[in-house]
């Protein structure tokens, strides 16, 4: 099988656009990542954890996402194929360098295949969660958003479970915080924003009734359950309510590239 047997169509966005259109989109279309374009010229990426980066930065904090542009988000974190490129090629591409394929011929692009594509279509077999899931980093709903993002960027991680006294209560996502950043710079004037930011909590923003699997769980029935929800992400619990692991669609992808 070739990557041009399972691409689909990239949303695309311009880079002149504001960022806070970026979400917008990112929102309606249900997608995570953006192609940034210009006059029919690829400029690169635009993912929600770019957006979590920018809008989380000080030089910037006075200057709310409707006036930020999507160019200052974006970044290179894509590789180039051809359409007959294997799928099993592409996968070791991603894996080795943390990014999506942007399949191209002629100078066209026609497609780009995601860790969501190369999931869906791969026949897991019969491994457990806990064979594949990593461990996980975790945060309290007391936290500050802002350390949340720090953690994040700083270990190239999507989400947080939130533990209370050791038990799961919720789930913070870069979704969650770019689009609190967002709102909080649109609120508080800029003056006012590097005092009140450590007022925003994790619990203000997080997602509260997780889905979760116990370590038993086979792997295939937790990618369907990811693809049915729609959940990047799976935390894995164990009998005791302990939290055990994470999988993510990069664990997956990266279960995939180790057995090729």
């Amino acid at each position: 099988m070739q990557v041009k047997d399972i691409m689909t169509e990239p949303v695309i966005i311009d880079k002149s656009e504001k960022l806070s259109y970026a979400l917008d989109k990112m929102d309606k279309q249900d997608t995570r990542r953006l192609l940034v374009m210009h006059n029919d010229q690829i400029q690169g990426i635009v993912t929600m954890r770019s957006i979590t980066k920018e809008l989380g930065t000080r030089k910037k904090a006075s200057r709310p996402a409707s006036a930020l542009h999507v160019a200052t988000a974006t970044s290179d974190n894509y590789n180039k194929v051809l359409p007959d490129t294997s799928i099993n090629d592409g996968v070791i591409l991603m894996n080795k360098n943390d990014g999506i394929l942007l399949v191209i011929d002629n100078g066209t692009v026609l497609g780009w295949v995601t860790p969501q594509q190369v999931i869906e279509k791969h026949p897991f077999n019969n491994s457990l969660v806990s064979e594949i899931m990593r461990q996980p980093i975790t945060i309290g709903p007391e936290e500050r958003v802002i350390h949340a993002r720090r953690i994040m960027l700083d270990n190239n991680v999507g989400r947080l479970p939130v533990l209370e006294n050791g038990t799961l209560i919720g789930i913070i996502t870069e979704h969650d915080i770019a689009n609190g950043l967002r709102a909080f710079r649109d609120l508080v004037e800029g003056s006012k924003q590097d005092n009140r930011i450590k007022n925003l909590l994790v619990e203000d923003i997080m997602s509260r009734g997780v889905i979760s699997v116990d370590p038993d769980t086979m792997v295939k029935d937790g990618v369907t359950l990811m693809l049915d929800k729609n959940l990047g992400g799976l935390p894995v619990v164990n009998s005791k309510d302990e939290v055990m692991g994470l999988v993510t669609r990069r664990c997956l992808l990266e279960a995939i590239a180790k057995k090729l």
